[in-house]
C-alpha cells in the first residue's frame, strides 16, 4: 500500500485514513473522486472496504486476479474486495475462530454483486474435492434461487434486494467449504400486492411467464402477457430491456435441479406462484346488501385447483370473516373494500411464507450432516439506510436496523483499537464519537419506544388508527432530543412535516416518515377462515407453511415490527460472537451512467453510511501501524546502520531507523510488535524520502547491472570468436591435410605407374599411362603440321610411339586430301604442265628453282607493256631493269 502513496496526487490515497483532513467531507470525497475517475472503486478505512459502483464492467474480478490476492498480507496489494475475503478466510483458518462480512448500502450501490464476487473468491481458491464441489454449487446457485423470489426491479435498481440476508458458509479444519446456512429478514411482501411507478414485482413472476413452457403454463392457467395480471402491471413496466427474463428463468430452473428441489417441490411452488397472480385478477363487486361477492369465477377455480383446497370454502372465506364471540363461531360478510384487504393479505401470507419456506429448503440443502466443529465466515447483504420521498414502515424497520449495525460497527471497531492499544502496551486514549444507542434505545426501547407503542396501539381494543398512534408517540416520546412532529416542531421545521407525518434525527440524518399504513403493516393479520383454508391445503408446500397448530393457538401473533426487533437483536448476537469485516458499498449517481460522479448523492452516502464518523474512530489515535519487521523490511535503505542488512532484533533496527530519519517524539510511539504513526505527513514524508532513496539505488544497481551485462557479453563474444576461430582453423587444417593426404596418394601412383610404365596396360601405370597420353595429345595439338610440306612431328613417349605414328600418317592424309581438294582445274593442268617442265629443264637451266613456284601465264602482252613501263621509269629513275624479271621458265 505504501508504494501507490507516491501517485497520491494523481490517484489518491488508498486508504482515507491517511488523509490529512481527515475531518473534513470536501477532502474525503475529492479523495473519493480521483480514485472512481481512474477506475479504482475500492478504498479502505483501516479494515473496512468502500466500493464505488462503476456501472460497467472491470477486469479485476478474473481467476488470475483471485490468484493474486490469496495468501497476500492485507495491505501488500491495493484495496479489493477480494483483500477483505481473503484476509477472513486466512485468519478463520490460522485462529480457528468465526468471521463475518458485513455488506451494506443503499439500492443499487452493489451489495449483492459484492456479496456474489465473494463467493466466487471462495470457490476458485479454497481447496475442494468433488463432493464439496456440490456444495459449492449449490451455494453459488442459491443466488439466482433467492434473487428471483426475492429481487424486483425499483427506481432506483434493476436487481433490487427486497430482503435482508445473511449466510453463513461453514469450513472444515482443512478449510474445505463443507456447507451453508441462510437466514431472511424482513422480505417486502407488500410489493407482491402494489408497486410504485416504474417499479416491478418480485422476478419470479415474469421469469414464469416469459420462459415457461407452454405446457406448463396452460396447466397453471396463465397466459404469457403479464399485461393480464392486475399484481404484474401497477409500475407500468413489465418489460425492461435490462433484463431477461427467459435467460434467468433458465438459470433458476438449472439450480432447481442442482439444490435438490424434487419434482413435485418445484410443481407446488409454481402452483403457489400462479396462485397469486390468478388472486390479483379476482375482482369483487356489491350485492343488494352491500356485501362483497366474486363478479367472475375463473380465478377462484383455478386458485381452488392449484392450492388444493375446496371452491366453495375459499370463496366463502375471501367474502366473509369468521368472528368468534364467547362459545360460539359467527361469519361476518366483507364489504368489498375488505374483501380487496383478505385477497391482499392471502398472497402476501403466501408469498411470504413460501419464500421462508424456500430458505429453508436451500438450508437443508447446504446442511452438513458431519457433528465435527467447523469455523464459518458470514455474509450479510443487507439493505443500506434509505431515505424516500415517501417513507413508510419498511423504511423505518430498514433504518432502524442500519442504526443497530451502525452501533456494532462503532462498538467493534472501537473495541479492536482498544484491544490493540493495550496487546501493544500503548496507553489507551478516550476516543470522541456519536453514540447513537439513545436513537436505537428510542426505537427498541421496552414500554417506552415507538415499537412498543406502535404494537400497544396495535393491539389496544376500539378503533386504533395512525392518527392515534401519532398521537400516542407525541404524547410518550415528544420530549425526545430525535423525535419531532409538526405538532412539536418550531416554526420554520413544521413547514416540512405533514400532520401524519413524524422525523427522526438518526445518525445519519433526518428522516421524515408517514404515519399512513403502520398499524395495518405492523398487524400484517390474516382473518382466521383464511387461515383454515390455508392449513387444510393439499399443496405440500403451503401445507408446511400453514400448520393446524396455529389454529389451537390463541394467542396473538407477534407484531411484524417486533418480529423483526427480536430477529435483529438474534443477529447481532450472530456478529458479536465473530470477527467482522466490513463493505460499504456507494452509488455514484441515479442514471447507472459510468464515469459519473454525483458529489450531492455520495456525500449523502457518505453521511448514513456512517463513514465519516468511522474515520474519526480510526484516526482519534494514531493514523498508520505496522509489524516491526515490514516496516524496516521497507525502508531499511534509509539508514546506513540498517542498510543492507540488520542483524539485531526488528524493535531495535526500527527504533535506530526512525532516529536517523529524525522523527519527533509525538509523531510515534513503539508498541510491543508494532510501530504506530500519528500522522499521515509523517509517512508521507517517510515513503517520499523512500521513494528518492529508491531511484538512487536503483540507479547504481542499474549501473551495475548494465556492467555485469556488457561484460556477460564480453564474453559471450570472445568466446563466440575464440570457439569460431578455433573451428574456422580446424576447418582450414582438416581441408590443407585432406589436400596433402590426396597429394600424396597421386604422388605415389604416380610413381607407382612411371616405375610399372612398360608394363602393359594394367591398375599400377593406368593413372600415369592415361596421364602420359593426355599431356602428349594436349602438346601434340599446339605442333601439328600445317601443310604438306612441313615434315616436323612432336617427339613421343616410348608407350606412344606406335600411337603417334598412326597419328602422323593420318594428319599427312588429311593434310594432303585438304590440299587436294582445294586445287582447281586450271590449277591442276598447270600443275600438270609444270610437272613436264620440270622433267625438261630441271639441272638444265639457271634460275629454274626460283620459276617453279611461278605459274604459267596464258599471254605475255601484259607482261611486255608492263616490262615497257618499268623500263622507262627506271630510266627516269636512275635505276636499272632486269629483263630476267620477265623470263619464262
Amino acid at each position: 500500500m505504501e508504494g501507490a502513496l507516491i501517485a497520491r496526487d494523481r490517484v489518491g490515497v488508498q486508504d482515507f485514513v491517511l488523509l490529512d483532513s481527515h475531518t473534513s467531507e470536501t477532502a474525503f470525497l475529492n479523495n473519493l473522486r480521483k480514485r472512481y475517475q481512474e477506475n479504482l472503486i475500492y478504498t479502505y478505512i483501516g479494515t473496512l472496504l468502500v466500493s464505488v459502483n462503476p456501472y460497467k464492467e472491470l477486469d479485476i474480478y478474473t481467476v488470475t486476479q483471485m490468484q493474486l490476492y490469496r495468501g497476500v498480507n492485507f495491505f501488500e496489494l491495493p484495496p479489493h474486495l477480494y483483500a477483505i475475503a481473503d484476509n477472513a478466510y486466512r485468519v478463520m483458518c490460522s485462529e480457528y475462530n468465526n468471521h463475518f462480512i458485513l455488506i451494506s448500502g443503499e439500492s443499487g450501490a452493489g451489495k449483492t454483486e459484492a456479496s456474489k464476487k465473494i463467493l466466487q473468491y471462495y470457490a476458485v481458491t479454497c481447496p475442494t474435492t468433488e463432493q464439496l464441489q456440490i456444495v459449492r454449487d449449490r451455494l453459488l446457485l442459491s443466488n439466482p434461487v433467492l434473487e428471483a423470489f426475492g429481487n424486483a426491479k425499483t427506481l432506483r435498481n434493476d436487481n433490487s434486494s427486497r430482503f435482508g440476508k445473511y449466510m453463513d458458509i461453514q469450513f472444515d479444519f482443512k478449510g474445505e467449504p463443507v456447507g451453508g446456512h441462510i437466514l431472511s429478514y424482513l422480505i417486502e411482501k407488500s410489493r407482491v400486492v402494489h408497486q410504485n411507478h416504474g417499479e416491478r414485482n418480485f422476478h419470479i413472476f415474469y421469469q414464469l411467464l416469459e420462459g415457461g413452457d407452454k405446457d406448463l403454463l396452460c396447466w397453471l392457467g396463465l397466459e404469457r402477457n403479464p399485461q393480464k395480471y392486475a399484481y404484474l402491471i401497477q409500475g407500468r413496466c413489465a418489460k425492461v430491456f435490462s433484463i431477461n427474463d427467459k435467460n434467468d428463468w433458465k438459470i433458476v430452473r438449472k439450480a432447481f435441479s442442482i439444490i435438490d428441489f424434487t419434482e413435485k417441490d418445484i410443481e407446488h411452488l409454481f402452483g403457489i406462484v400462479a396462485s397469486v397472480l390468478h388472486l390479483g385478477n379476482i375482482q369483487f363487486e356489491e350485492d343488494s346488501n352491500g356485501h362483497a361477492i366474486i363478479r367472475d369465477g375463473t380465478q377462484i377455480k383455478w386458485i381452488s385447483k392449484l392450492l388444493g383446497v375446496h371452491l366453495s370454502i375459499l370463496q366463502e372465506a375471501l367474502t366473509h370473516r369468521k368472528i368468534e364471540a364467547r362459545s360460539e363461531e359467527v361469519l361476518s360478510p366483507l364489504n368489498v373494500d375488505l374483501a380487496f384487504y383478505a385477497r391482499d393479505a392471502v398472497a402476501k401470507a403466501i408469498y411470504g411464507r413460501t419464500f421462508t419456506w424456500l430458505v429453508n429448503k436451500i438450508n437443508s440443502s447446504l446442511a452438513n450432516k458431519d457433528s465435527t466443529r467447523k469455523t464459518v465466515i458470514g455474509l450479510l447483504d443487507i439493505y443500506g439506510f434509505e431515505v424516500l420521498d415517501t417513507n413508510s414502515f419498511e423504511q423505518f424497520c430498514i433504518n432502524y436496523c442500519n442504526e443497530k449495525l451502525q452501533q456494532l460497527l462503532i462498538e467493534m471497531t472501537l473495541k479492536a483499537e482498544q484491544e490493540e492499544y493495550e496487546l501493544e502496551g500503548i496507553e489507551w486514549e478516550p476516543i470522541p464519537y456519536f453514540n447513537n444507542k439513545i436513537i436505537c434505545d428510542l426505537v427498541e426501547q421496552k414500554h417506552k419506544g415507538i415499537i412498543s407503542i406502535l404494537d400497544e396501539e396495535c393491539l389496544r381494543p376500539g378503533e386504533a388508527t395512525d392518527l392515534s398512534f401519532l398521537e400516542k408517540l407525541e404524547e410518550k416520546v415528544g420530549d425526545h432530543a430525535h423525535f419531532v412532529t409538526r405538532k412539536l416542531a418550531d416554526q420554520k421545521t413544521r413547514k416540512s412535516i405533514d400532520w401524519v407525518d413524524f422525523r427522526l434525527l438518526h445518525y445519519a440524518g433526518e428522516v421524515t416518515y408517514c404515519a399512513v399504513g403502520f398499524l395495518e403493516k405492523n398487524n400484517d393479520l390474516l382473518y382466521r377462515n383464511l387461515k383454515e383454508v390455508l392449513c387444510n391445503s393439499k399443496n405440500g408446500i403451503i401445507r408446511d407453511c400453514f400448520l393446524l397448530s396455529e389454529l389451537d393457538n390463541r394467542r396473538r401473533p407477534e407484531t411484524v415490527a417486533t418480529q423483526f426487533k427480536n430477529s435483529l437483536m438474534s443477529l447481532i448476537e450472530i456478529l458479536m460472537s465473530k470477527e467482522p469485516s466490513y463493505v460499504r458499498c456507494i452509488k455514484p449517481n441515479e442514471n447507472k451512467e459510468p464515469g459519473k460522479f454525483d458529489d450531492y448523492l455520495i456525500r449523502h452516502q457518505v453521511k448514513y453510511l456512517g463513514l465519516m464518523e468511522h474515520l474519526r474512530v480510526r484516526r482519534a489515535g494514531f493514523a498508520y501501524r505496522r509489524k516491526y519487521e515490514l516496516f524496516l523490511q521497507r525502508y531499511k535503505s534509509l539508514c546506513p546502520a540498517t542498510w543492507p542488512h540488520w542483524h539485531g532484533p526488528a524493535a531495535e533496527g526500527v527504533e535506530r531507523l526512525i532516529k536517523h530519519i529524525g522523527y519527533k517524539p509525538e509523531e510515534y510511539k513503539l508498541g510491543r510488535t508494532k510501530i504506530f504513526i500519528r500522522f499521515p505527513k509523517t509517512l508521507f514524508a517517510t515513503e517520499d524520502a523512500f521513494e528518492f532513496r529508491k531511484h538512487l539505488l536503483v540507479s547504481r544497481l542499474q549501473a551495475k547491472y548494465k556492467g555485469c551485462l556488457g561484460k556477460r557479453e564480453y564474453k559471450k563474444k570472445r568466446e563466440a570468436a575464440i570457439k569460431l576461430e578455433a573451428c574456422w582453423r580446424g576447418a582450414l587444417a582438416r581441408k590443407e591435410a585432406k589436400k596433402r593426404t590426396w597429394a600424396v596418394q597421386i604422388i605415389r601412383k604416380f610413381i607407382n605407374g612411371f616405375i610399372n610404365r612398360k608394363k602393359p596396360l594394367c591398375p599400377e601405370n593406368m593413372e600415369f599411362v592415361r596421364l602420359v597420353q593426355y599431356n602428349y595429345l594436349m602438346k601434340l595439338r599446339d605442333h601439328i603440321p600445317k601443310n604438306v610440306l612441313d615434315k616436323s612431328w612432336l617427339q613421343p613417349p616410348s608407350i606412344l610411339e606406335e600411337t603417334s605414328e598412326m597419328l602422323q600418317k593420318i594428319c599427312i592424309r588429311s593434310l594432303v586430301r585438304k590440299y587436294c581438294r582445294g586445287v582447281t582445274a586450271e590449277r591442276k593442268v598447270q600443275l600438270q604442265q609444270k610437272v613436264v617442265a620440270s622433267a625438261i629443264f630441271r639441272g638444265k637451266k639457271e634460275g629454274y628453282l626460283q620459276s617453279i613456284n611461278q605459274p604459267f601465264m596464258d599471254t605475255r602482252l601484259m607482261t611486255l607493256n608492263v616490262a615497257i613501263n618499268l623500263a622507262r621509269l627506271c630510266s627516269q629513275t636512275g635505276g636499272t631493269w632486269n629483263p630476267s624479271w620477265d623470263r619464262d621458265p
